[in-house]
């Protein structure tokens, strides 16, 4: 009974989600017979579902036009997608949009399972919304996993801490335990605002870059801290690394030697093999990054990978230097 009850609401979800089905669609699509498909269909009517059905080539299932909206039936991908998009239309600058797309929101959560709700419930509490700051980009958004928004928005309503990986913008992959605070939508990205406790301040996470999140069960006593803060800090974050230079050296040396000369410099040195290391270097200005290419030993050949404007600044600097030797 279980089993048939399942199948019937999968058929009704189908119908609703396409205006015509021909039956072998619908019968590749629940895996059934074609009189079994027609008992299923009977049990909508029986439930007072109108469903139509046609003949001839064109034939097949659909549901009536002009009968009542049947209740709505959706995945949690689907739930959790609506209530994004229903939070953000709220405070899209649109008469009377708050009051009418909140309202609809309660009454859709009023509908969900407990589960979905509760995940719902997380995201509009501890998401900001954009409020008509959203910026043109020609680059199209990434895409995020739904179950991971849901999974970190209940880790911010729960003030729980998490541990999971991150691969920032030089492709560097590293473990995190945070403290997570406030998901923040900026030009089109998700981003996840958290106090980072291995270096002991705040932290914006680009969602699309976090993998492998775990669900600790500790708690943590929250800092204060309203949406326009949390924005504002992510804003902030974002201005700063657009406006800062970054390279990658990789020195052919092992990673033990190199640290060895560099001391506390080289900290963020990862071994890329038993004789070879990589240098992640950042600075305010594209200058800076010259400095740290003078530490590396005499000899030893390294290359320097980096945005179009750096190695032009370096291969450009590099041409002055020589210019200015003078042998008698």
């Amino acid at each position: 009974m279980a089993a048939t009850t399942s199948r019937t609401l999968e058929l009704l979800s189908l119908l609703q989600s396409h205006r015509h089905w021909s039956a072998r669609e619908l019968v590749d699509r629940l895996g059934v017979s074609e009189r079994t498909l027609r008992r299923d269909v009977e049990r909508l009517r029986e439930l007072g579902y109108g469903v139509e059905s046609m003949r001839g080539s064109a034939g097949g299932y659909r549901l009536e036009a002009g009968t009542g909206l049947p209740p709505l039936l959706l995945t949690d991908d689907e739930g959790v997608a609506i209530a994004v998009g229903l939070r953000s239309q709220a405070t899209a600058g649109l008469r009377g949009a708050e009051h009418t797309t909140l309202s609809a929101l309660a009454k859709i959560e009023q509908v969900l399972p407990p589960a979905l709700r509760r995940r719902i419930g997380a995201l509009t509490s501890h998401a900001t919304v954009d409020a008509g700051r959203r910026t043109a980009s020609a680059h199209p958004a990434p895409e995020i996993d739904t179950e991971l928004l849901g999974a970190l928005a209940l880790a911010c309503r729960d003030s729980e801490r998490i541990r999971f990986r991150y691969t920032d913008a030089a492709g560097e992959s590293s473990s995190r335990v945070a403290e997570p605070y406030r998901l923040v939508p900026v030009a089109r990205r998700w981003y996840l605002l958290a106090w980072d406790r291995q270096r002991e301040d705040w932290r914006t996470f680009r969602l699309d870059r976090i993998a492998d999140i775990f669900e600790t069960r500790v708690r943590f006593e929250p800092r204060p801290l309203s949406d326009d803060e949390a924005r504002e800090r992510v804003e902030r974050a974002l201005r700063h690394r657009q406006s800062r230079a970054t390279a990658r050296v990789i020195v052919e040396l092992p990673r033990a030697e190199l640290m060895e000369r560099l001391g506390w410099y080289g900290r963020d040195i990862v071994a890329d093999g038993p004789d070879r290391c990589v240098w992640p270097l950042e600075s305010d200005a594209v200058e800076n990054l010259m400095i740290p290419l003078m530490w590396l030993p005499v000899g030893v050949p390294y290359r320097v990978e980096a945005p179009p404007e750096v190695l032009e600044f370096i291969a450009a600097q590099a041409q002055r230097f020589a210019a200015a030797i003078r042998f008698e």
